[in-house]
């Protein structure tokens, strides 16, 4: 079968054709989803207006005053325990509070050292057991000013003992006076270090 010129012309046409409608449906779909995504962006832009960029500034401030309050509050704690807890110097600190107080300290005696936490930090603890005798009232004037004084220190127990009085029969030549005394064991805390 021979094509005529016409023939030719028609098939011509019909394949220009096919092209251009082949475009025209590529170019609306191209025409739709950029009017989709011209909506989403409206959408968006919508939202992003809406948004208060003050208020997340202002809550990052916030947040950024909280984390250095923190961060400086744990270097004082970790400055304050990292004193030294050398027992001769805490010992010279016990007898001058003792005498302060108007105590007399009897006996101190210290167990190794371990480690613990202080407020979450990793510290060397070291125990100490100490025996004071005197007054009532000056052994608990005694008992608080250790707790004042020793920053690093926390109170395990403190017990105080009156003892019973004794019989008049008895002459205070022969009879040793006993006075009322406090057993007090302490944790000595000390910061180790990362």
């Amino acid at each position: 079968m021979k094509l005529g010129k016409t023939g030719y012309l028609f098939v011509i046409l019909g394949v220009v054709a096919a092209i251009f409608a082949d475009l025209w449906v590529m170019r609306s779909q191209q025409t739709q989803e950029q009017e989709r995504l011209s909506e989403e962006l409206s959408v968006a832009a919508v939202k992003l207006d809406n948004f208060n960029s003050d208020e997340l500034l202002s809550q990052q401030a916030k947040l950024e005053e909280q984390l250095n309050q923190t961060l400086s509050q744990i270097e004082a704690t970790k400055a304050e325990i990292s004193q030294a807890t050398d027992s001769i110097s805490v010992s010279g600190t016990l007898f001058d509070i003792a005498e302060l107080a108007g105590v007399e300290v009897t006996s101190i005696s210290s167990a190794q050292p371990s480690v613990s936490t202080w407020q979450g930090i990793p510290c060397l603890v070291l125990p100490l057991n100490i025996t004071v005798e005197g007054d009532v009232s000056n052994l608990i004037t005694f008992i608080g000013k250790v707790d004042r004084t020793l920053t690093t220190a926390v109170i395990r127990s403190a017990a105080i003992t009156i003892p019973e009085a004794t019989d008049g029969e008895e002459s205070s030549a022969e009879t040793e006076v006993q006075l009322p005394s406090a057993n007090i064991q302490l944790g000595i805390y000390s910061y180790q270090g990362e």
